[in-house]
């Protein structure tokens, strides 16, 4: 069963690790984890807003994560993603896949990352060194290019 949550609090990225592996036994014979952090943008930003839609987002991930365990032989996964605002340095999004073999472990990780920079349910605004809020933040070029080579592939998320 993936272990999806979205969450205001941070997350301890090696207490997911350890608890993801201790829950699955001996069998797993790679980890792969991805953080994302919120940068300061060079000094300024003071921090990211990010918003959602409670229990859609949690939904719309979920599915996306079935679809990365039908397509790699996964034996695990824990995604973690904040809301709320979010200071530099602070974590935004974790990802951790588990299988036996580390190809797939790196595949999903990056199939599920693509996913969730680009077409996951959230919303992200900066909130400025000068003390304003500035605009929301879209997915770059180079992100959808990231993503869209997935969609070449059967069942990827649309």
């Amino acid at each position: 069963m993936p272990d999806v949550s979205i969450q205001s609090a941070p997350f301890d990225a090696s207490a997911e690790i350890a608890r993801l592996t201790r829950d699955l036994g001996g069998s797993v014979g790679a980890i792969v984890t991805f953080t994302g952090l919120c940068r300061d943008e060079r000094g300024r930003l003071t921090g990211l807003e990010l918003e959602h839609y409670p229990g859609m987002a949690e939904a719309e991930i979920g599915r996306v994560v079935e679809t990365a365990r039908a397509r790699w032989p996964l034996q695990g996964v824990c995604v973690i993603h904040r809301h709320g605002l979010v200071a530099p340095g602070e974590g935004i999004v974790l990802v951790v896949t588990a299988s036996s073999h580390r190809i797939a472990a790196f595949e999903a990780a990056s199939f599920l990352m693509d996913y969730l920079k680009t077409r996951a349910p959230f919303w992200k605004r900066e909130h400025l060194a000068d003390g304003t809020t500035g605009g929301w933040v879209e997915a770059t070029e180079a992100d959808d290019r990231a993503a869209a080579r997935w969609d070449q592939e059967a069942g990827a998320p649309r």
